[in-house]
């Protein structure tokens, strides 16, 4: 029988993580994490990562293996949690793929359509506060950094082409010229999408609550200890920027804290977006577990 992978994703916030690990000992099954932020050790309390309790309930993979310091970018996960998920259906009929970064679950589920990811939006919006603060000249010079050969063959006055290749010479960590167009990959398994959301209101409520908890279990005491690297793609992210700002005198604290709830809200709204183009996913209530664990028992079998 050809194993299941439960890809259950949404927003930030949205209730993820405590209904996978109902769902993940119902089925008796582990789950492997897709957040791209809770991968780091360092990022514990802006990142929301299950707590040790969720963890020791239900194993989880990709859940602080890696060191701020380290580079690590979406094909290097394709690549191991491959290998990790080969493993695991050898005893579990079906595993769970959890997370909000859509791309990581793409990459995952499909590979990429010939190493050509889709837009990380983050990513594309960091790109876009250079290009305002600092002009097209900044982007240029990152784009001859990173791949010297298109560098001389790209028309350098188009933004959004400027844009595209550097966005995916960072996503892949391969230069942008040594990628050529193909097709999506065939899994060893089958896949079942489901995602989860809730309606705005709610959800923005759920938000706002979050990052006022984050900072009461003393987020600020985090984003310090890690100042020094804020340069590091992996701090490049909702609720460590606000307070890097803080820190360096650009705003105050409270106006920090406003726009970690702004900006979540924010990124909330893409990964909607994000999920909402795959037509392969069904959508839930997270209230709706006892629905959710009838649709993967009935895929089961």
């Amino acid at each position: 029988m050809t194993p299941l992978l439960v890809v259950i994703a949404g927003p930030t916030a949205v209730g993820k993580t405590q209904l996978c690990v109902q769902v993940a000992q119902h089925f008796n099954t582990e789950i492997i994490s897709a957040d791209s932020r809770q991968f780091y050790k360092e990022l514990a309390i802006g990142t929301a990562k299950p707590t040790f309790q969720e963890m020791q309930n239900v194993k989880h993979h990709f859940v602080n293996f890696l060191s701020i310091q380290q580079n690590y970018n979406v094909n290097e996960f394709e690549k191991e949690a491959l290998v990790v998920l080969n493993k695991l259906f050898k005893q579990h009929q079906i595993v769970i793929l959890t997370g909000g970064s859509g791309l990581f679950i793409d990459a995952l589920c499909d590979g990429f359509d010939d190493d050509l990811p889709g837009a990380d939006e983050q990513l594309r919006a960091e790109l876009e506060t250079l290009y305002q603060k600092y002009g097209i000249e900044i982007l240029q010079k990152k784009l001859n950094q990173l791949d010297p050969k298109f560098y001389q063959k790209i028309d350098l006055n188009n933004i959004k082409r400027l844009t595209r290749a550097i966005e995916v010479c960072m996503i892949t960590g391969k230069p942008y010229s040594e990628l050529r167009k193909g097709t999506k990959q065939n899994r060893p398994f089958n896949l079942l999408k489901i995602a989860l959301n809730r309606n705005r209101e709610e959800l923005f409520e759920r938000i706002n609550l979050r990052v006022e908890k984050m900072i009461q279990e003393g987020l600020l005491n985090e984003v310090k200890s890690v100042l020094v690297d804020k340069d590091k793609n992996a701090l490049k992210t909702v609720g460590y920027s606000e307070l890097f700002d803080f820190l360096e005198d650009k705003c105050t604290f409270e106006q920090a804290i406003t726009n970690i709830k702004i900006n979540t809200r924010r990124y909330a709204k893409k990964q909607i977006n994000w999920f909402s183009k795959d037509t392969d996913y069904q959508w839930f209530h997270p209230d709706e577990i006892n629905e959710i664990i009838n649709l993967i028992t009935i895929t089961i079998n």
